[in-house]
């Protein structure tokens, strides 16, 4: 089971801990503030924008090009960004931070 901390835009954090499906799934099952998932995960809105800890960018893996396009639009992307619909989760992302965008 993986726990992941996810850090809201007033600096409060929250952890949640899952052994599957999307990192958007397990944050909107959790309350996690700032992350809606509007599109219920097929990478066309970008309201689960996250800020990967420089550090666990390895374990998150790079963004696939359809993930690029649509942070393109996102305010705030950075290199450190993924839309977390994009990430599924698994042991190997225990203990990563994300920063929601605001």
């Amino acid at each position: 089971m993986a726990k992941i901390t996810f850090i809201a835009s007033n600096g409060s954090s929250k952890i949640a801990e899952g052994f599957g499906g999307s990192l958007m799934e397990l944050a909107v099952s959790h309350g996690i503030q700032g992350i809606d998932g509007d599109c219920g995960g097929v990478c066309s809105c970008a309201t689960c924008h996250v800020h990967v800890a420089p550090g666990d960018m390895e374990k998150t893996g790079p963004a696939s090009d359809i993930e690029k396009d649509m942070l393109e639009l996102a305010d705030g992307a950075d290199e450190f960004s993924r839309l977390c619909c994009q990430i599924q989760v698994s042991d190997a992302l225990d203990g990563i931070q994300l920063r929601v965008a605001k």
